[in-house]
């Protein structure tokens, strides 16, 4: 999309209206972001390791709170 190159604060302003929900692995953006009042909702995964095999392992967990979280909440999915 381009965006590779915006900071958190522009990237979530664009987003705006494009998304229902943002996944990231960025555990300080909702305590260095506003998220009250965006219409989407943020999941954050916390693997152990930012390595795939890892993130992989959190999708199930994914899948379910993407059907359940509402807009401007925050979710932090971690491993079991």
């Amino acid at each position: 999309m381009g965006w590779e190159t915006l900071n958190d604060g522009p990237l979530l302003d664009i987003a705006e209206g494009k998304f229902d929900a943002i996944v990231t692995v960025d555990t300080s953006l909702q305590y260095q972001q506003r998220i009250v009042g965006r219409p989407f909702a943020i999941v954050v995964l916390c693997p152990v390791r930012n390595r795939l095999e890892l993130l992989v392992q959190l999708v199930p967990a994914l899948l379910v709170a993407l059907d359940a979280i509402k807009p401007a909440k925050i979710v932090e999915i971690s491993p079991p």
